[in-house]
């Protein structure tokens, strides 16, 4: 497989691009702007303002709704409740809203938020009735939103688990090719993963990853087709690692102890390790990695192999 040109980024100069601070609040909002604030009054809630975003200047409403009618978007990741009493306890402490979220309106007059959702459930913690929000009137920005997400840094599972499920909610009404949503999706690998983590959410993603990057591409198929193959490569990877499991029960049997121990074996029974230019199918690979794996002889291991392997510990991820 051929390896990714790197393209250069051409350096941006200052102030040439966007709106200027009068640009942003000076126009009188287009008619489909002002639909959609009235529906938004309509909702219960409050338009505190109308204005272009600075830098491309699409048009965005900042708004004041009520709580309830607030929800997360059902594929981002799953609350952190650690990282949700820290920010709770902030927030309480500074006795101040400072940083509204981003937020979609459905047509049933809810709202989904992308980018917020640690927020929302502190305010909630805390009694208020009502969340501001920046509101972005094409609904499917929510997908590109997340990307955007840095509230909370995402380990592997969590993302892996928030792109097979954005990937879901897509193909129920997106019938483009997997690969036309590259910039939602990020890495191919993180769909086939995050069907991983569905089934074992102990699923060492980590220790397979720098195999499936090698892999995986976007596939031309159309998004329900193409879940169907991951799932496909998603129940071969788990009988993979099932005789990875083994393997590396072999090796503590004779006593060999290291976090490094699932990498140690993932590493040997890799074809295309030491093949960086090789043209890499996914199921011929993970194919011959499995049937490394069922062949492996922990007896022909020996311990300073294991201490000079590196990687990724096996812990849950």
């Amino acid at each position: 497989m051929a390896r990714k040109k790197v393209v250069r980024r051409k350096k941006v100069e200052p102030r040439s691009r966007g709106l200027s601070p009068r640009e942003v609040a000076s126009e009188r909002a287009p008619a489909p702007i002002q639909s959609l604030a009235a529906q938004v009054e309509e909702d219960g809630a409050s338009v505190l303002a109308t204005y272009r975003e600075p830098l491309a200047g699409h048009w965005q409403l900042f708004v004041a709704v009520p709580i309830d009618k607030v929800a997360p978007t059902p594929f981002q990741r799953d609350l952190s409740e650690a990282h949700l009493k820290r920010l709770t306890k902030r927030i309480d402490e500074v006795g101040r809203f400072l940083d509204p979220i981003i937020a979609v309106r459905r047509p049933d007059g809810t709202y989904w938020t992308p980018n917020g959702n640690h927020r929302l459930n502190a305010l909630r913690e805390l009694g208020a009735q009502t969340v501001v929000a920046l509101l972005v009137p094409e609904e499917r920005v929510a997908y590109q939103i997340l990307a955007l997400n840095t509230e909370k840094s995402h380990n592997l599972r969590e993302k892996a688990l928030e792109v097979i499920r954005m990937a879901r909610d897509l193909a129920v009404f997106d019938d483009a090719p997997e690969r036309d949503h590259e910039l939602v999706f990020e890495e191919p690998a993180f769909l086939t993963l995050g069907l991983c983590y569905e089934k074992n959410g102990r699923f060492s993603g980590g220790t397979y990853q720098p195999v499936l990057k090698r892999l995986e591409s976007f596939l031309p198929q159309k998004l329900p087709k193409a879940i169907e193959i991951r799932e496909a490569r998603a129940a071969q990877l788990m009988v993979l690692d099932e005789a990875v499991a083994a393997a590396v029960a072999g090796l503590k049997a004779r006593g060999f102890e290291s976090p490094y121990l699932k990498s140690f074996v993932v590493a040997r029974i890799n074809p295309i390790r030491f093949r960086p230019d090789a043209e890499a199918d996914f199921d011929e690979v993970i194919g011959k990695m499995t049937a490394a794996a069922k062949k492996f002889d922990a007896g022909k291991v020996k311990a300073d192999q294991i201490a000079r392997s590196g990687g990724p510990p096996e812990a849950a991820e």
